[in-house]
């Protein structure tokens, strides 16, 4: 049908052309109105009804889950934490984890941080500045929009179910069918609560994303963090203290066997000064 209307059109248009050449002024004004409706009819034909570009509606954004693993090296450690700290403020973030680890021959320390989802890239690129060389740089974005469609389809299936159950206790005859609607009520409420939940996870997610940093300081052999002498000591009566504890909790554990074999020595012992006595 689109192909015939396209044709018709086209001949209009052709006839509009030869009477624009003749000199008869009344037909060039008749074919004015044709002609713009043939344009409009055209600019339909190749972009489609203007109800069918109505009835898809708007797109909706979609949603992505963003995550990145940042690990290199410093020579301040200190000085990169600030300018970590400082750009987590800037950028409305917060620090879900923060942990230092220190080794004789090797500091480092581990943060995970949420940053809001608008301000992910502008986060990296101020963390990234002053790096030198990275050892992992990954950045990664999934996107849930088909996980959330899903989700919300179900849980609004899910309310709907709810209500006509909720109609059918109202109408139920007697005690038995009550317990029968209330019990798949009760397991239709804790399925909406698991999508609701879900929704909820995946926005937070979606809102915020997940930076893991990692930064650390190596040091040259026999340098790097020491232990005093004095705290050598500590160490020490700290351990004998355990290993003493540990000696008398073994004891008490096998203190039937303890037991047993004073009973037989004793007995032995006995024996022993009666035959010598004959």
């Amino acid at each position: 049908m689109q192909k015939v209307l396209f044709t018709v059109l086209v001949f209009l248009l052709v006839v509009s052309c030869e009477n624009t050449n003749s000199p008869n002024k009344s037909a060039h004004t008749d074919m004015e109105m044709p002609d713009r409706a043939m344009v409009d009819a055209v600019h339909e034909y190749e972009e489609g009804p203007a109800d069918a570009k109505t009835a898809a509606g708007p797109k909706k954004d979609k949603k992505i889950i963003r995550t990145s693993t940042l690990e290199f090296p410093s020579q301040h450690m200190d000085t990169t934490y600030t300018q970590i700290a400082q750009a987590v403020k800037t950028y409305g973030g917060y620090m879900q984890q923060d942990k230092t680890t220190k080794l004789s021959y090797r500091m480092e320390r581990r943060m995970t941080i949420r940053v809001p989802n608008a301000a992910f890239s502008k986060f990296i690129a101020e963390i990234s500045n002053g790096v030198a060389q990275f050892d992992t740089k990954d950045i990664s974005a999934q996107d849930v929009s088909e996980q959330f469609i899903d989700l919300e389809a179900r849980l609004k299936a899910k309310r709907a179910l709810e209500s006509r159950y909720l109609e059918l206790l109202k109408k139920a005859k007697n005690v038995k069918e009550m317990l029968e609607i209330e019990r798949e009520l009760a397991n239709i409420r804790e399925e909406i609560e698991a999508k609701q939940g879900r929704i909820k996870y995946l926005s937070n997610q979606v809102s915020y994303s997940t930076v893991h940093i990692s930064f650390y300081q190596e040091f040259a052999k026999g340098s790097g963090v020491h232990v005093s002498y004095a705290k050598k000591m500590g160490n020490a009566i700290s351990s004998g203290f355990n290993a003493l504890s540990s000696f008398f909790l073994g004891l008490l554990y096998i203190w039937p066997f303890l037991l047993l074999v004073g009973v037989l020595v004793w007995w032995f012992r006995r024996k022993w000064k009666k035959r010598n006595k004959k």
